[in-house]
């Protein structure tokens, strides 16, 4: 098929960075514009930003003009990386002047009648575009980084046995914060034990992916959820440890298959970068690490270890997850995939 179309918004940031690597052999999409603020625009990209991504900088990407983040951009579909502080308006009007917006930001994913999405958890949520107040554009995010590899872990939990209650303490990486991210005297040395809004987003967001689509929004899955977040002096991967408390009973050795068969919509799809494994269970007692596990599977996969009984709860363990790939720009563009072969994006197939 012919390439799809597609610009990125904050290009010069870490995700948009991230964007950048993982777009550049894609087999479906092709990039056709970077815009970022105003202090880069008319500037060639490889000028306008430090590149920070472990492989090289494309000629082609590097000689590439900045272009401001308004609305006449060549493409169909952005991928937003922009911060916080200015994505909310951006993402709106590029949605209204007729773009598919799939957004790394926050602004957006509490909005009800926007997907809050996982492909592999709740890709029936898409439908949620259809109430949105824009003609041919629309919005769709994904989840926080942690969010993500949580809500992963749980899903088959929840599908098997019901979840009454979670608690999880995260020790996520550096590049979670973002470029030039944390000062080096205050994280040497040291655990941060708190990162401004971390512990409210897991302590939503699951509950709307793991909720029921209604025609009028979402209805949360009714359960309990308590975080307690931490930055850690690791560069790349979110690890989780979770306790959980269900429903129904349930063995170890059921919920170690429960993980191991799980699959979903991108799998059955064969979608370029679903992992063929969304969990795996590794068996080691010392596992999962981020210096071992955040890139298997290319980063996309999420890796689960150490269950064990919980004297509190009923079964405990520890997830990890690469929170700029699967827990940012690889979720977006995978959330993209999903959307062409369900025919969201009109006639385009892959």
């Amino acid at each position: 098929m012919k390439k799809i179309a597609v610009g990125i918004l904050g290009a010069t940031g870490m995700v948009g960075q991230k964007f950048v690597e993982l777009l550049a052999t894609h087999p479906w999409f092709e990039i056709t514009a970077l815009a970022a603020s105003d202090r880069s625009i008319n500037k060639k990209y490889g000028q306008a930003m430090s590149w920070g991504m472990p492989t090289p900088l494309p000629e082609k990407f590097a000689e590439m003009p900045v272009l401001p983040c308004f609305p006449n951009l060549p493409c169909r579909i952005v991928f937003s990386g922009l911060d916080s502080s200015v994505a909310g308006e951006i993402e709106h009007n590029f949605a209204s002047a007729g773009y598919i917006v799939i957004s790394n930001s926050k602004n957006h994913r509490m909005d009800y009648n926007v997907p809050l999405l996982i492909p592999e958890v709740n890709s029936d949520h898409l439908e949620l575009m259809a109430s949105q107040p824009y003609e041919k554009g629309g919005i769709v995010t994904n989840p926080n980084c942690s969010v993500i590899g949580i809500t992963l872990a749980l899903k088959p939990l929840l599908d098997n046995w019901g979840i009454e209650s979670v608690n999880v303490v995260t020790l996520q990486a550096l590049s979670g914060a973002g470029y030039p991210g944390v000062p080096s005297m205050d994280i040497l040395d040291n655990v941060i034990p708190f990162i401004s809004g971390e512990e409210a987003k897991i302590e939503t967001e699951p509950l709307k992916i793991l909720g029921n689509y209604q025609q009028n929004g979402i209805i949360n899955y009714p359960m309990r959820l308590s975080a307690h977040c931490t930055r850690v002096a690791v560069a790349d991967g979110h690890l989780a440890c979770i306790s959980v408390k269900f429903k129904e009973k349930a063995a170890r050795g059921q919920i170690v298959e429960a993980w191991k068969n799980f699959s979903s919509d991108p799998q059955f799809l064969k979608l370029p970068t679903a992992p063929k494994h969304p969990i795996l269970y590794l068996d080691d007692e010392r596992h999962p690490q981020p210096k071992l596990h955040r890139h298997l599977a290319d980063g996309m996969a999420v890796s689960v270890g150490r269950l064990r009984e919980c004297p509190l709860f009923n079964w405990k363990f520890v997830v990890l997850s690469h929170n700029t790939v699967r827990g940012a720009a690889g979720c977006a563009i995978l959330n993209a995939e999903l959307m062409v072969k369900k025919g969201y994006l009109g006639n385009v197939s892959g």
